[in-house]
């Protein structure tokens, strides 16, 4: 049960970094529910490694909390943006 229930807060948490992400970064972003809770889910993991690496001196893997999430969120929505913007730009 707990194991179900740490997916479930990941799957909200993810979801409300990536909603947050892409209400602050300018511009369309072709996104669904899904890949904006994995968007949200993966900024959970980066904010965690820059914020373990930045506070701690270390570079440990996991989850972070939800300004955390959003943070990492918003550094891999930007990076997506400027990668398929660029993509766009060269057709």
């Amino acid at each position: 049960m707990d194991v179900l229930w740490n997916i479930i807060v990941l799957i909200i948490i993810g979801a409300i970094a990536g909603f947050i992400a892409r209400a602050v970064i300018p511009g369309k972003q072709d996104l669904g529910i899904g890949l904006t809770i994995a968007l949200g889910i993966v900024g959970s993991v980066v904010g965690n490694l820059l914020g373990s690496l930045i506070f701690e001196g270390n570079f440990e893997l996991g989850t972070s909390g939800i300004i955390g999430s959003i943070i990492g969120a918003i550094i891999v929505l930007g990076i997506y943006v400027a990668a398929t913007n660029k993509r766009r730009v060269t057709r």
